[in-house]
């Protein structure tokens, strides 16, 4: 009886025991599913225009076809009348956009990253 129980104590005791190869694969797979977060956090974020004034959307998501006319209509201008001005500021320097000229049609590019600034 004595013998019996003695056994069944070893077992329980070495079931609650980690092997040396468990460690090693514990430890593999914890660095693997680290590789694989760090992979996923360096893929490129969706780039954005930043639309600053009076819009219901200030951050709009880039696409290849975005312009200017596309980016004021996805930020909803809720100003009164027409503004005044715009602004596109890339790279820290700033472009004047003649708001008439934009309504004639004359449309421009914008890139990631660009603010566009609307003064009322």
């Amino acid at each position: 009886m004595k013998g019996i129980a003695c056994l069944l104590i070893l077992l329980a005791l070495a079931a609650g025991c980690t092997t040396k190869g468990k460690s090693k694969e514990q430890a593999r797979r914890a660095y693997l599913s680290g590789q694989q977060q760090g992979r996923a956090q360096m893929q490129p974020q969706t780039p954005f225009v930043y639309v600053m004034g009076n819009v219901a959307n200030h951050t709009i998501p880039l696409t290849d076809d975005m312009t200017l006319a596309r980016a004021l209509v996805f930020a909803q201008y809720l100003g009164a009348g027409n503004p005044t001005e715009i602004v596109v500021v890339r790279n820290g320097l700033a472009t004047n956009i003649d708001p008439t000229e934009l309504l004639h049609g004359h449309d421009v590019k914008v890139e990631a990253n660009d603010r566009i600034e609307i003064h009322p």
